[in-house]
């Protein structure tokens, strides 16, 4: 079953999209499980494959930035200056949810997260598709997110129809995060989930400041324990922290990319997936500076190592 989903043509994903399938696709931050985001049942579909709480809202992709007037016409001043600098890539905005958009989308909320991917192959599909895509990554909820299309199979292949469905393998993804999410429904906008796209990027864009965040949680990531293997996960401040604690941790491995920022990004979930795939009992992961893109390995990571439900 598995060599039946897995395919490289975009134009069969594309089509199962159209007839209400689920397609794992490529972006250059994770892979996302897309289904047609003005289909409900296909929606329904993701929520049911993922085990996701049906109040946890999905982000829909775009296949154009001029496609942000077409599916969120009443997008805010804040959201349109963001689009353009920002996409394609790995940022999302948080929007009026446009009445096209069925609720299940967004979780029952009257706002939605809207991104443009900057990989080719996902751009691809989507405008072949001929309708936006929802997706968030396409993993167990909670867990690790895939970054290769091996890592789909491994965790959804026994959930996929190889009848409808598609795994579309477009590589590795590059950035290996997920995208920033900034609410631009609020004023100033809210940095709602770390990620390539910076804070000092989005007040530059802006030429204002970005508040903190407050609320309840209204997109993805949010939750205090999320992107967690099955081992148990310790952060350290420094690679001397992480040898001492291994040195009192039977079954511990160290996760220490701190001299390369974006190839820990890159490699993050990877390695938490090898770490479960070695019998590691715990992962003792140094945390990188709390600047740029360290932000959201660090949100990661704290994710991971967060008590969970």
């Amino acid at each position: 079953m598995t060599r039946r989903l897995l395919r490289d043509d975009v134009e069969r994903a594309a089509a199962a999209i159209r007839a209400g399938g689920l397609v794992a696709m490529p972006t250059e931050t994770v892979y996302g499980l897309a289904a047609d985001a003005t289909n409900a049942e296909a929606i329904a579909r993701i929520y049911a494959v993922k085990g996701r709480p049906v109040d946890h809202p999905l982000i829909v992709h775009l296949s154009d930035p001029e496609d942000l007037d077409v599916w969120a016409p009443d997008s805010p001043e804040s959201a349109r200056r963001l689009a353009s600098v920002g996409w394609p890539g790995p940022l999302t905005l948080i929007v009026p949810r446009d009445d096209r958009l069925p609720a299940a989308v967004a979780g029952g909320l009257d706002t939605v997260g809207v991104r443009v991917p900057a990989h080719p192959m996902a751009r691809e599909m989507i405008r072949l598709a001929g309708r936006p895509v929802a997706a968030p990554s396409a993993n167990r909820f909670g867990a690790v997110s895939p970054t290769t299309a091996r890592h789909v199979l491994d965790d959804l292949s026994d959930r996929l129809d190889p009848e409808r469905d598609v795994v579309l393998d477009g590589g590795p993804s590059p950035v290996g995060v997920e995208s920033t999410i900034v609410d631009c429904v609020v004023e100033p906008v809210q940095i709602l989930r770390a990620g390539a796209v910076t804070a000092e990027q989005v007040r530059r864009i802006l030429d204002s400041g970005v508040a903190a965040v407050s609320g309840p949680p209204r997109a993805s990531g949010m939750l205090p324990s999320h992107y967690a293997p099955s081992c148990e996960v310790r952060l350290v401040d420094s690679s001397d922290d992480a040898m001492a604690l291994a040195a009192g941790t039977p079954g511990s491995r160290i996760l220490d990319l701190t001299d390369d920022v974006a190839r820990y990004a890159r490699e993050l979930y990877a390695s938490m997936r090898r770490a479960d795939a070695d019998g590691v009992r715990t992962l003792i992961a140094v945390l990188p500076p709390a600047d740029g893109l360290g932000h959201a390995i660090r949100d990661r990571l704290q994710k991971a190592a967060a008590p969970r439900p």
